[in-house]
């Protein structure tokens, strides 16, 4: 049962006193598409890609310890893969960061991707700017692989850090995707083993950095702790980019759509539709965009 308006604003309320139960319900109502009024907040996202088991949730940890250890309050988004016929996630109940969120100034929320390309579900958007008014300062989206269909994180993220293993199939696949294309930050990780001195070139060479290009390139070791405080440094410090900003923009407004198509209250007949061949795409196509009002005043 969807609460009322009332509700939702006493939750918020709640939530901004530190109250985890009222946070957690609150952005339960959020993902499910509740509409709330946030005060006009601008969190500050980062958005962390790459392909399993280069080290991102250890890398996080490490970012989170040292805003911990400045006094900042960090909250996670970890966006995991889910199962395209339930929609549920696969990965809701294991351990992502070597944080728990027990911490008054830690939070780690797990969500599932449903049937939304990139893993970004849209109203991802709304939970950050929840998250910043309950008072979180660092906002961290974590997305499981590299892919094509992982640059739809721009859209949510005010810098993406990509980062890599010092495996050379990694770094083709982002390549492949156009990730290294809009990353503002590539890190290679595992910084500690030789072939990553390689792979920091392979990357250098990719992008063919101009002059004024401020990108962030460099190596770090998760586990070791080596380069993170450096490399926090670095991307505190990026200046926006308008060609990046530009893609943000895009991915943003064709991830809204996607969700409008998604969340259509016709879709469901129409795939109904298609299955036993009583309509064409072309029809179904007509059939949403009529109801949206494509093409008229």
């Amino acid at each position: 049962m969807a609460l009322e308006l009332s509700e939702l604003r006493s939750l918020l309320d709640s939530a901004r006193t530190g109250e985890r139960r009222s946070l957690a319900k609150l952005l339960t109502e959020i993902e499910r598409g509740q509409k709330i009024e946030i005060p006009n907040e601008e969190p500050w996202i980062l958005g962390v890609t790459g392909a399993p088991g280069v080290g991102k949730s250890t890398l996080i940890g490490r970012m989170i310890s040292h805003w911990h250890s400045n006094g900042e309050k960090v909250a996670v988004l970890a966006v995991d893969p889910s199962s395209p016929i339930s929609g549920g996630s696969l990965m809701a109940d294991r351990v992502r960061m070597p944080h728990s969120d027990s911490s008054d100034s830690v939070y780690v929320r797990s969500l599932a991707s449903q049937n939304f390309p990139g893993g970004i579900l849209p109203h991802i958007d709304t939970m950050c700017r929840a998250l910043s008014a309950c008072g979180w300062h660092r906002i961290i989206i974590e997305t499981v692989g590299s892919g094509q269909s992982e640059i739809s994180i721009v859209a949510f993220s005010d810098i993406v850090l990509l980062v890599e293993g010092p495996d050379r199939g990694d770094i083709i696949q982002a390549e492949k995707a156009g990730v290294l294309e809009i990353a503002d930050a590539i890190v290679i990780n595992k910084s500690d083993i030789p072939s990553s001195a390689s792979a920091l070139e392979d990357i250098r060479r990719s992008l063919e950095l101009s002059e004024d290009d401020n990108r962030v390139v460099r190596s770090v070791s998760a586990i070791n702790g080596d380069g993170i405080t450096e490399l926090i440094s670095e991307i505190e410090n990026i200046e926006k980019d308008p060609s990046r900003s530009r893609i943000r923009n895009r991915e943003r407004l064709i991830s809204h759509w996607v969700s409008l198509l998604i969340t259509h209250e016709r879709i469901e007949s129409n795939l109904e539709k298609l299955s036993n061949g009583s309509i064409t795409i072309n029809d179904a196509i007509d059939s949403i965009g009529n109801s949206l009002n494509f093409g008229g005043n």
